[in-house]
């Protein structure tokens, strides 16, 4: 480790010390060697590529499919004085351009880019020129087949190391298997890879399982026995809203969050979560991206996950901080029924998938072998009943074609309004002497934005804007439309909506190359991942972190001591389990409880419901300190 690289550790990222593995990562990469690390969620994967990137001259080439985790980072590290930018679908040709140029010229550090982006001739003709230090590949299991979220895009990876033959890759991902780690060093053509990998035990964060059939009711006693900032997930958007609601109406403070919200109501959710203002948030899978709170006390699913390593990330991000915090899955059987038959419809027929893609092609009415990388406005809802197709099979279509790289799908797609000025500051100043009523408007953007305006797409707020010239948002944008009229500059609006790209010509649906073997193994696949997830909430065996460090291959005779299964054999084994003892505890436990099931009682006792135990409840009924109602519901008589 280099005394530059320690520096660079304190003065940009203000840190004193690095995370676990983290120094030794960064080592190999400032060595030149080809690198996979597997860090779990909240490990400082970033760090491990902006560091080394710049110590060393020249630029960080990027490769993510997260448009949102783009701009986050590129936005941090702008905030920190570095130069960075990021190409994503959605973008005009013009813009790309612009930033392709600086990449080039302009001293920029960091090009965050999209893999599909990677197969453009216009990418690949600049990415020859660019003086490139390191190839950073996030999100690194999306490329393998035997991962759950593979994109044939990553693919295109390995195709550009040949420009720049000597640099090294840095492959990075949260979770992965030993079968999928071998995957991503094969299909990068890593050259004798250096491979790190933290634990994927968490000392800190309990994991729980609670079959139950009351989820509002057991997820609100989680609540308040755990005080602090949560997330609870769920499948749907309209769930998010109904236990949001729930949880206002029983004094919780809480907020609904999904893709299908406006950008602006998104930040503003976002924003009081962090700050506290929020304690939980009630989301789909589409909030967490990103999302750094080190302070979240307790992760809730209501809905199991399709698979352990989409539940090993959301869950992952309890805890950060390194403080005591909790894991909470509430399921039943319905749910494991629910979620095998779900992954079962993963994959649709093939003549369907091919019916989408055509309804797609008449939707946009695009023609066969055009709009290779065109993107459009895309709400998959309206676009399934148009054409009367069922929409939970249009959406898993859709995932096929984005699987098979003909589409990209952005759900939860977001572009601010951005401007550039194309014409030299000269020519500028006459136009601002020609059209006067232009001039309060250019001397504002010059003033709000520097001549970075003339080198870049620069985003601006219309609102703010316009407050800042005492005039109506729609009068400052009909003189935006009037400057780009002009050729004075290229104005570009804002975009809040889910956004769908066609990454290759397209096909005629008929012969469109779909790969038959690989979707079976994806199927295949899918079917195996949602079975391992329900056989991790059904199992009361193995110490829930043994159970998914195994399933990630990481072999452990250590239990973490702090799961509902250590600790329920933990207490099994004490002499609090003795009969007084017991006694004891399940009078304390109906004090607070007023009303409890035998399941329920046992349940907060963290003890299994054994012929021992329940004796031991029979005794406290017939000596009429506990009473048990007609609804086999147990209480404390008054003079228990």
């Amino acid at each position: 480790m280099t005394d530059r690289a320690k520096s660079i550790l304190q003065e940009v990222f203000g840190y004193s010390d690095f995370r676990p593995v983290q120094d030794q990562i960064i080592t190999s990469v400032l060595e030149g060697k080809d690198t996979l690390a597997l860090l779990p969620t909240g490990g400082g994967k970033s760090l491990c590529f902006q560091l080394p990137a710049l110590v060393l001259d020249g630029i960080c080439l990027v490769v993510s499919p997260l448009i949102a985790l783009m701009k986050d980072q590129v936005d941090g590290l702008k905030a920190k004085g570095i130069k960075a930018s990021a190409i994503y679908s959605g973008m005009s040709s013009r813009e790309i351009d612009r930033i392709l140029d600086n990449c080039i010229y302009g001293d920029y550090k960091f090009l965050y880019v999209s893999p599909e982006r990677l197969k453009s001739d216009l990418f690949i003709a600049r990415f020859k020129q660019m003086n490139i230090n390191l190839i950073a590949v996030d999100e690194a299991h999306c490329i393998s087949q035997w991962g759950y979220d593979f994109r044939p895009s990553y693919l295109e990876i390995a195709a550009i190391k040949p420009f720049h033959p000597t640099i090294p890759i840095l492959a990075l991902t949260a979770s992965a298997t030993p079968q999928v780690c071998t995957d991503i060093m094969a299909r990068l053509e890593m050259k004798k890879p250096a491979f790190f990998q933290k634990s994927f035990a968490r000392e800190n964060l309990s994991y729980s399982v609670r079959l139950i059939e009351n989820k509002l009711e057991k997820g609100l006693e989680v609540l308040k026995r755990v005080p602090g900032s949560a997330i609870w997930y769920v499948r749907n958007r309209q769930a998010t809203h109904q236990i949001a609601k729930s949880l206002h109406q029983l004094g919780i403070s809480s907020a609904a969050y999904h893709a299908g919200l406006s950008m602006p109501d998104r930040s503003q959710k976002q924003e009081a979560w962090k700050s506290n203002q929020v304690r939980v948030m009630v989301s789909t899978n589409a909030f967490g991206m990103g999302i750094d709170k080190p302070d979240v006390r307790v992760v809730i699913h209501s809905d199991l996950p399709e698979n352990l390593e989409n539940y090993y990330q959301e869950a992952g991000r309890a805890g950060r901080d390194g403080q005591k915090a909790y894991a909470v899955l509430l399921s039943n059987e319905q749910d494991f029924e629910q979620v095998l038959e779900r992954a079962a419809l993963v994959y649709p027929p093939i003549d369907f998938v091919r019916k989408v893609y055509q309804c797609l092609a008449n939707y946009f009415r695009i023609a066969v072998g055009s709009n290779m990388l065109s993107s459009f406005d895309f709400e998959w809802n309206e676009f399934a009943q148009t054409y009367k197709l069922g929409v939970l099979e249009t959406f898993y279509a859709l995932k096929v074609l984005e699987e098979g790289g003909f589409i990209g799908l952005n759900e939860s797609y977001y572009s601010p309004s951005k401007i550039h000025f194309t014409i030299n500051p000269a020519r500028l100043y006459e136009i601002q002497i020609a059209y006067v009523r232009l001039d309060p408007i250019v001397k504002m953007i010059m003033r709000t934005y520097g001549g970075n305006v003339f080198s870049e797409y620069i985003s601006i707020n219309e609102s703010k804007l316009s407050k800042s010239l005492n005039l109506i948002e729609s009068e400052l944008i009909k003189g935006l439309k009037h400057l780009e009229q002009l050729e004075v500059m290229v104005y570009d609006k804002r975009k809040d909506k889910p956004q769908i790209t066609f990454m290759t010509p397209r096909y005629d649906a008929a012969t469109l190359p779909l790969d038959f073997a690989r979707i079976k193994i994806r199927r295949e696949l899918t079917l195996e991942k949602a079975t391992q997830m329900v056989g991790y909430a059904h199992q009361d065996q193995i110490c829930r972190t043994q159970f998914i460090q195994e399933y990630f291959g990481e072999q452990s005779d250590q239990v973490c001591g702090v799961c509902d299964l250590c600790i329920s054999q933990r207490k099994s084994k004490v002499p609090e389990s003795s009969e007084a003892g017991l006694k004891t505890r399940i009078m304390e436990t109906l004090t607070h409880s007023s009303e409890l099931s035998e399941r329920e009682l046992f349940d907060q006792l963290r003890l299994p419901a054994s012929e021992k135990n329940l004796q031991v409840l029979r005794n406290l009924v017939d000596h009429g300190q506990v009473i048990q109602s007609v609804t086999a519901k147990y209480s404390k008589t008054s003079y228990g």
